[in-house]
């Protein structure tokens, strides 16, 4: 039986690292399917990802796991081994708009996305038809100013429940705690309306309208107590012109936003995703 894995590895950058590593999983008998590494020449750090295809059963790849640290020690890696065949438990959570959700549910049902869904959580009751059609748990955490914190360890209680591995949120339109961003460091993507200038607050898209944008986008970025300013994992953009009125430009955001979303959240699915500082190296 044929089994594979993805070896996610950074270190500082130096000779050796790829000559060491490949000839590890070589002579364990794994095939190398893909690989990429890229240096990182302002702050010296090497990153690479290799998927590996190894006959055997889980134990298989376990034994490569326990025998890595001791080879790449003398490179201080930071690295770890996932099991491409194991879908990822994935939360997802919403407000009342419903055009993300609909798009990754949609995305999964067809296979596109490897994962779990382990619920829907949301803070209005909007989209639990939705929900409950694709027979997913919903749980409705309704938040005011009273009872955030409370509802916040509710939503942990659910995370840690269901062994949820990542968090997404869907259009969820409210701001996270410092506290929960924290406990979320990496593990939880967001999908912002990201316009060229940028317009906060209400009705972007009417701001945008007003001011004549030609054009429109969508940033897919981790979250982080930084409102809106998490490491970026995927944008897309589309032109726009005089003649789109702030009802078309709406519809045309729900494009960009729902394209974003789903490559960053598939890009983290595939393990393709690395973080450092504030910013990514996807490997696509």
């Amino acid at each position: 039986m044929s089994k594979e894995f993805v070896l996610k590895a950074s270190c500082e950058a130096t000779s050796g690292i790829v000559a060491t590593v490949t000839s590890y999983l070589a002579e364990h008998g794994c095939y190398i399917a893909e690989m990429h590494q890229f240096d990182d020449d302002d702050n010296n750090r090497f990153f690479m990802r290799a998927v590996c295809r190894i006959e055997g059963d889980d134990n298989a790849i376990a034994l490569i796991r326990d025998g890595l640290d001791v080879v790449v020690a003398k490179f201080k890696m930071d690295w770890e081994i996932l099991d491409k065949d194991t879908p990822v438990k994935v939360l997802l959570m919403v407000s009342k708009f419903d055009h993300c959700l609909d798009d990754l549910l949609y995305r999964h049902r067809k296979g596109e996305l490897p994962m779990e869904v382990t619920a829907i959580v949301s803070n209005h009751k909007d989209l639990r038809p939705m929900a409950e059609r694709e027979g997913i748990r919903f749980v409705h955490l309704p938040v005011t100013k009273d009872n955030k914190a409370e509802q916040e360890a509710a939503l942990l209680d659910i995370i840690s429940e269901t062994k949820t591995d990542l968090v997404v949120l869907a259009r969820y339109m409210q701001i996270l705690s410092d506290s929960l961003c924290k406990q979320l460091h990496g593990r939880a993507i967001n999908i912002h309306h990201s316009f060229l200038p940028g317009f906060k607050g209400a009705k972007p898209y009417h701001q945008a309208h007003e001011r004549g944008v030609k054009l429109i986008g969508a940033t897919a970025h981790y979250v982080t107590s930084d409102l809106d300013e998490g490491p970026i994992i995927e944008q897309s953009v589309q032109p726009v012109d005089h003649s789109y009125t702030s009802e078309r430009l709406v519809a045309a955001g729900r494009d960009t936003e729902t394209v974003a979303l789903a490559k960053a959240v598939r890009l983290h699915l595939e393990h393709r995703v690395f973080m450092y500082g504030n910013k990514t190296i996807v490997f696509k």
